[in-house]
């Protein structure tokens, strides 16, 4: 039995709207296979091919397939060999909507509507794309390269299950704690050696906040010590940077236990705020100069993955040694010790705990919050014994300010119902 027009007939000009937002894309792109009708159509001939295959059989999709496979070798054997292009992009683009035709049919338009809008971008960025593929160096593709081992070779074969002193000790989802990381970091570096010095004092700074603020405070007092100036630029590099950091703690928590995300961002919101209002009163300085290089080791490497596997491992189990022995109150001063080292495991831990049900939401910030404020004073000492004096002076002032607003949302946080 044929569908009925009332359901086909919507179906049908969906599938022919995506065709013709790709076809647009290809048109301008001057393609010489296909462009604005012929995308307009494969999706559409899917679509009615999936819609008949209840009634004739499902054979009949299939058979649209090697159609339009035959047609486009013909098209191309017939293409005059100074108009002949390289590549098949055209092509799997077809295929790709000659699919979603299909889908429309017989699943609905969501799933298509994604796939066809990541398409048309994909398709559309190739110019970008290709530039970015080619500032890519070695080092960089090594880094790409590790981070498949890390990510898709070593955790799906851990064991899923708890081990070590009480029982806090999964090798998944401490691994898994690694891979969110070294993703996050992995994104910020390729970013980062891609722009490289034309990314700016404000770009600089975001890209070092994502990749790691305390390695950018690092690198930006380095450089004015080996050059001896830039401390201006270099003081709001550091602070872009450390703003940053407190988005970077939100998702953090929301990637791990995203019902305790709403519990953390109002004080994370409220103290990246002061960050921002600091560094904004800063900004003025940085209109001249180059931004000190905001680069770090590459984060995929498969020692600073261990090495930030191991460090988490290790909050784990102070956290729980201070649940069981020394109260919640305990849980501060471990704050304060990974603080100092690296504020990503103690955010993810606590959110863990969070999510658990092993502490309460306002105990959970307040701890993220004064590990956080512990890694502004650590990277305060940074500037000051790598960096110069100029540079060490901007940066206390300024990190004062933040320490002091930090004092001030632990103090009234609570009662303001944060």
């Amino acid at each position: 039995m044929l569908p009925l027009a009332e359901e086909a007939l919507p179906k049908l000009a969906t599938a022919a709207a995506l065709g013709i937002l790709v076809g647009l894309q290809r048109e301008r792109a001057q393609v010489q296979v296909a462009a604005l009708r012929t995308f307009t159509l494969i999706p559409v001939l899917g679509c009615l091919l999936a819609l008949l295959a209840a009634p004739v059989g499902m054979w009949l999709p299939g058979v649209g397939l090697v159609a339009i496979l035959a047609l486009f070798i013909l098209g191309n054997l017939q293409m005059p060999a100074g108009l002949q292009k390289p590549g098949i992009t055209t092509e799997v683009a077809a295929l790709v909507m000659f699919a979603n035709g299909i889908w429309i049919a017989l699943g609905g338009a969501t799933v298509p509507m994604v796939v066809t809008g990541c398409l048309v971008l994909l398709l559309a960025g190739k110019e970008p794309m290709h530039r970015l593929a080619h500032k890519i160096g070695g080092q960089e593709f090594k880094g790409i390269l590790q981070f498949v081992l890390i990510a898709l070779v070593i955790y799906p074969i851990l064991p899923d299950r708890p081990y070590g002193p009480y029982q806090v000790l999964n090798p998944r989802e401490v691994w898994f704690m690694v891979v969110l990381i070294v993703t996050i970091s992995l994104a910020g570096y390729v970013l980062s050696r891609a722009f490289g010095a034309k990314a700016g004092t404000l770009l600089g700074g975001v890209l070092g906040g994502v990749i790691s603020s305390t390695a950018t405070t690092v690198s930006a007092a380095r450089r004015t010590r080996a050059s001896g100036g830039g401390a201006e630029v270099a003081t709001v590099v550091v602070m872009i940077a450390s703003t940053v950091a407190f988005i970077r703690f939100i998702l953090l928590v929301a990637a791990v236990a995203p019902a305790q995300a709403g519990a953390i961002l109002p004080p994370m919101a409220a103290m990246g705020g002061v960050m921002a209002v600091i560094t904004l009163a800063l900004l003025p300085m940085a209109r001249r100069g180059e931004p000190p290089a905001a680069v770090q080791g590459n984060p995929a490497e498969l020692k600073t993955a261990l090495i930030f596997g191991a460090l988490y491992a290790v909050v784990i189990l102070l956290v729980a040694v201070s649940n069981n022995h020394f109260g919640q109150g305990a849980l501060y001063l471990v704050a304060v010790v990974s603080g100092t080292t690296d504020m990503d495991a103690i955010t993810l831990s606590t959110a863990r705990l969070m999510d658990k049900g092993q502490i309460g939401p306002e105990l959970g910030w307040r701890v993220i919050l004064v590990a956080a404020l512990a890694n502004i004073a650590f990277k305060g000492g940074i500037a000051a014994v790598l960096g110069t004096r100029a540079l060490a002076w901007r940066v206390a002032l300024a990190f004062g300010v933040a320490l002091l607003g930090g004092a001030v949302i632990l103090l009234v946080g609570g009662r303001l119902g944060i």
